[in-house]
C-alpha cells in the first residue's frame, strides 16, 4: 500500500511530556522518529483520505474527549509501552471499524491493546531491565489518576516519520 494513514489518539501534554522523556531516553535513537503517541488505526489507505476528514469530525464534534488511565508496563517481548486502561477510547475505535468495515487491513482487525510505546527492537534483556527500573514510576502514574485524550490525529506515513495530516479536537457532551 502506497502510504497509508495513521490515526492515534492525542495524550495530554503532562502525558505527552513524560512519555516522550522516555522514548528519547530508551527508543533507539536512529529508530525513534516520533513523538510518543497511542495508535488507533496503523493502516488506512490513501483512497479513503477524504472520508476520513468528513468522518472524524462528526465523531469528535459528538463526543466528549474519552478518558484513560496508566495501568502498567507492557512487555512487548524486545521492547517496552507503557500500558493504558482506556474503555471509552477503545469503544470510540470500535466505531471507527464499524464504519470503515471492509477497508481495516489485518494489522488493524486484532484486539486493541491501548498502550504508548516507549521502547522497540532491543535485546529482550534490556527490555526486562527497563520494565524493572520503570515499575515504581509507573506504579506512580497509576496512582495519579485519569487524564482525557484531547484530540485524534490523522498521520500520513512517510517511510520512518510521519505528517501530521489533521487533528480532530474532541468538543462533543457525549460521553463514551
Amino acid at each position: 500500500m502506497a502510504r497509508p494513514f495513521i490515526l492515534t489518539a492525542a495524550l495530554p501534554p503532562e502525558v505527552q511530556g513524560w512519555a516522550d522523556g522516555l522514548r528519547r531516553a530508551h527508543y533507539p535513537p536512529e529508530r525513534n522518529h516520533l513523538l510518543a503517541h497511542v495508535t488507533m488505526f496503523h493502516s488506512f489507505a490513501p483512497s479513503l483520505l477524504d472520508e476520513l476528514k468528513t468522518f472524524l469530525p462528526r465523531i469528535t464534534a459528538e463526543f466528549a474527549p474519552p478518558v484513560g488511565q496508566v495501568s502498567g508496563i507492557m512487555d512487548l517481548g524486545t521492547g517496552t509501552a507503557i500500558a493504558l486502561s482506556a474503555e471509552p477510547l477503545l469503544a470510540l475505535r470500535e466505531m471507527i471499524a464499524e464504519h470503515f468495515h471492509g477497508s481495516l487491513t489485518d494489522q488493524d482487525l486484532y484486539e486493541p491493546r491501548p498502550h504508548i510505546t516507549i521502547q522497540n527492537k532491543v535485546t529482550k534483556r534490556e527490555a526486562r531491565e527497563l520494565q524493572r527500573a520503570l515499575a515504581l514510576e509507573i506504579e506512580l502514574k497509576q496512582d495519579a489518576g485519569p487524564f482525557v485524550f484531547p484530540s485524534l490525529e490523522l498521520h500520513l506515513y512517510k517511510d520512518g516519520p510521519w505528517e501530521l495530516v489533521k487533528r480532530q479536537v474532541f468538543r462533543g457532551k457525549e460521553q463514551l
